[in-house]
Formats: C-alpha cells, structure tokens, sequence
C-alpha cells in the first residue's frame, strides 16, 4: 500500500522592519512538527529599512526548509496589500496547490501548529486559529475584553451549532493564525488591500460565499503585546487605546448578537427544509426577497451569513461591565429554559 502525499504547505509573512522579531520566528519554524507535510516558507519583506533583509537572508542560508523572499515598496503602510503580497509568493512557490498559512513576524507557532491547521482544514474551507498574546505588559481590561467574547462565542455556537466547528473553540479572526487552501484563497480573491481589518473580510467573505469557518483554539501562535505595530491598527493599536481610555471601553450588547445568532439558525434550518415563508416574517423581510436571496446561495451557510439583518434597534455598543451583566442574565435565562 502507497502512502499518501505530505500535504504541500507554505507559511506566508509579511514583514515590516521586523529585524528584532524575525530571529524568534525563525527559530519557531525550525520546532515546527513537519510528519507529513512538505513546508516552505514565504517572507514578504514590505518597505523594510532596517536589517530585516540581511537577517531573513541569513536565515534561509541554513534553513531546514526552503524560503522564499521578496520585498516591495509602499509608500503607506497597508496590512492586506501586504499580506496578499505574501500569500501570492505562497501560491507560487506551491505551484498553484496545497495549503496557505497565514501568520505575522512578530509571531511565534506552537509546534504543532501545522499539525493542528491541517487537521482543521479536513472539516472546513477556512481555519482560523487562536491567537494568544505574549503578556509583557499585563493588561486587565484586554483580559476581561477577551474573556466577554469567549463566552459571547459559547453561546453562538449552543444557540447555532454548526458541525465543522472545534471542540475547543475561539471568537477572534487574526490573520496571524488562518489557514485555508490555494484554491480557496483564489476563490475568494485574496485580502482585500485594506489597512486594517483585512483578516476579518476575509473571514467574512468566506462565510458569506458559503465556506466553512473553523475557529480552532488547537492551532495556537504566540504574538506581541507590544504597543509599537507596523500598522495604524490591529492589536498594537488597539492595546494603546485601551492604554490611554484606562477602563472605559464599549462592545457589542451581547442582546443583539443573540438576535442574530438565533437568525442564523433559524435560517440553516429554513434554507435546508426549503420552508423561507416563516422564517422571513422572523426578519422583517417579504417571503419573495428571502427566496430571491437563497436562490443565490451555494448553500445553507451563505444564506445564513448574506439574509440575517442587524437587530431591529440595530447593533448596540455599551460599556464592558453593562455588557458582561446583561450576558450573565442571557445565559442564567438560557440554563433556566
């Protein structure tokens, strides 16, 4: 009996004056778990002006893997022009098939994490795995900020299970951690050249063109805490907000979300038995629109992801502790039912 192929991987970053970050990456994809799987690594070195090319070129002299380089220059920094740009070396260097990696220089995989971002893409298009923050700077808000939304997503997934999801799940969409397939990425047309929030339209796209999305919490990468991102935001921005406003900081009302999620099912289950007419009176839209919408749809997953609207009042922010109570009430509600 033949065995089967190693999945063909390329691990995609994009690298902006990361001179001092880049030797730990480095390191991180030497302890990478390789059985299996035959692996690259694509750097793009975008506007760099420091020493990040002397040391990536040092680097691939005495990798254990290939590694591809090229630098472009932009003016402005723009996180989806360049992480596109490394995903396109990606693509190249698979000669056009197998698995993207997606993640950043100032980042460190665990040694499984290709392990585990393979093991995912067997059940969905798309995987986005957990991002956890290297702590330098402890930040008790950021916890708590996080905290909310793990426990927001617990719910999502008891009010709408989906089957391609984790066991061990997670909220958060960073392209520091996302996986998806050479076709998939060409289908979807890459990251969108925004800059910031590139990760999460990707995401959004994906789920909207009907792919499964697998927020996996086994394929985990390290990242900064630093203040000092390459980018105007991400998570370095983010965390000197949450710096300057000290403990004042709003989210989603986990009310709304709820509306939402309950949608989604409702919407699974309505685009499967073909029975729109209830669910649209359920949304505020005629039966025709919901039918001329599914009739778009690859699958329940689209419909889900393009038909559910905004809340009626629309999409509420309040303040972290009004929000953290009023989601302690939606799950005692829910455990009472």
């Amino acid at each position: 009996m033949s065995q089967a192929s190693p999945t063909r991987i390329a691990i995609c970053v994009p690298a902006r004056n990361e001179a001092s970050s880049l030797p730990e990456l480095f390191a991180a994809m030497e302890r990478l778990d390789r059985t299996d799987v035959d692996l690259r690594l694509c750097l793009l070195l975008d506007s760099c002006h420091d020493t990040s090319a002397a040391v990536a070129h040092d680097h691939a002299r005495r990798a254990s893997v290939p590694v591809a380089i090229e630098r472009m220059e932009q003016s402005d920094a723009n996180a989806g022009r360049a992480r596109h740009a490394a995903m396109l070396l990606g693509m190249v260097a698979l000669d056009g098939a197998g698995l993207l990696l997606s993640t950043d220089a100032d980042s460190v995989p665990d040694p499984q994490w290709v392990q585990a971002m393979v093991a995912g893409c067997r059940n969905a298009e798309v995987v986005a795995g957990k991002v956890v923050r290297t702590v330098i700077r402890p930040h008790a808000l950021q916890d708590r900020i996080e905290a909310y939304y793990d426990r927001l997503h617990a719910m999502r997934r008891m009010v709408d299970p989906v089957a391609w999801e984790a066991a061990a799940t997670h909220p958060f969409t960073s392209g520091a951690n996302l996986a998806l397939s050479v076709d998939e990425y060409a289908r979807l047309g890459g990251f969108r050249p925004l800059p910031a929030g590139e990760d999460a339209r990707l995401v959004d796209d994906a789920a909207r063109a009907g792919m499964r999305v697998r927020r996996d919490a086994a394929g985990i990468v390290h990242t900064s805490d630093r203040r000092s991102g390459r980018v105007t935001d991400g998570l370095a921005g983010s965390l000197r907000a949450l710096d300057r406003t000290g403990t004042a900081v709003e989210v989603a009302h986990p009310a709304d979300m709820a509306w939402q999620y309950h949608r989604h099912a409702a919407a699974r289950s309505a685009f499967a038995a073909g029975n729109l007419g209830p669910f649209a009176a359920t949304i505020g839209l005629t039966t025709d629109h919901v039918i001329g919408v599914a009739r778009d749809c690859p699958n329940a997953e689209a419909f889900a992801m393009r038909i559910v609207p905004v809340p009626p009042a629309g999409m509420r922010q309040v303040d972290l502790t009004v929000a953290e109570a009023a989601l302690s009430a939606l799950s005692a509600a829910r455990r009472a039912a």
